[in-house]
């Protein structure tokens, strides 16, 4: 490890458990207070942030999440009702940020997973990089199929001599033993990343340029639904907000023009849950956004859209 590996490593731990102390002392998901006994729903923060290749300030997102989240409105319209609509939606207390390198964060992350679905309640795990799905998959009672909405195809064998990388999170999360992979609104992605989708049947990849385009994007997009419908077995959301049209996310580590719009994204929510057995989500690389709450807000609505998602599914 460098000099300049070990000064951002302190420097890392550091930010980190003071975003822990934020996180448990700001509030709790929606606003909504603790209830004893078993959750139907778990928000469980992770404020990591070790490979960020581009924009900083992951490690804020869960506590700026959480604390935007009590200004979203309750009333969902897929339940008719106001959350939690006679469910139970608890917040954990945060991942704590502990260990001396990358791959005992990585461990550590996993155990507090593994930890979180023992509760018995849907996990919605709030990211931190999306360096966290791998663990997160490896903590997963089940074998799952991953879908997932992001910029970034995440399926690079290593970025900047780190395999780890949160550019590597799809390709490390099939080795962790993630079934098949169905991803959207990808965009931004090499050269290295496009041979594997073409070559790996377990990879299934419809592109923003597809979905989004003006000819043939309406089209393209059933054939996305009509897809993630048919999938067998448990499944794992993970959403990375730059999949998102940067527009609406704009704070996050790497905003992308020409992404999924916010209907987009809950429209595959709503059909996931409709017609598979979706056991966790995550959401990731939510960034605190300074001069507007958009973001952070945008990543809440999110959220809380697949905590309806999921009591509506025990109704």
């Amino acid at each position: 490890m460098s000099i300049t590996q070990q000064s951002r490593w302190v420097q890392h731990g550091e930010h980190v458990r003071k975003v822990v102390n934020d996180c448990i002392t700001e509030g709790r998901f929606l606003g909504l207070a603790k209830v004893d006994g078993p959750a139907d729903v778990t928000i469980a923060p992770i404020p990591y942030e070790l490979t960020t290749s581009y924009g900083q300030g992951t490690a804020d997102g869960p506590a700026a999440c959480i604390e935007a989240s009590t200004q979203v409105e309750l009333y969902d319209d897929l339940l008719g009702d106001e959350l939690p609509a006679n469910g139970i939606i608890n917040t954990a207390e945060p991942w704590d940020g502990e260990g001396g390198d990358l791959h005992s964060q990585l461990d550590g992350i996993a155990k507090y997973a593994a930890e979180i679905y023992a509760t018995g309640g849907f996990p919605i795990f709030l990211g931190g990089e999306h360096g966290i799905l791998p663990p997160i998959i490896r903590a997963s009672p089940q074998k799952v199929t991953i879908v997932q909405i992001d910029a970034h195809a995440d399926l690079r064998s290593s970025l900047g001599g780190e395999p780890y990388s949160h550019a590597c999170a799809a390709a490390r999360a099939i080795d962790e033993g993630a079934i098949a992979l169905y991803q959207v609104g990808i965009r931004a992605y090499c050269k290295e990343e496009l041979e594997r989708i073409e070559g790996d049947e377990r990879i299934n990849t419809w592109f923003a340029r597809e979905v989004m385009s003006p000819s043939g994007g309406e089209e393209k997009w059933r054939t996305w639904l009509a897809a993630i419908s048919s999938i067998q077995g448990p499944v794992h959301l993970t959403i990375d907000i730059d999949g998102l049209d940067g527009s609406i996310v704009p704070a996050t580590g790497t905003p992308v023009p020409g992404g999924l719009s916010f209907w987009h994204a809950i429209e595959t929510i709503d059909t996931l849950f409709a017609n598979c057995n979706v056991i966790s989500a995550d959401v990731n690389e939510i960034v605190a956004q300074e001069d507007s709450p958009l973001t952070q807000f945008t990543a809440a609505m999110l959220t809380a859209r697949i905590a309806a998602a999921r009591i509506h599914t025990l109704r």
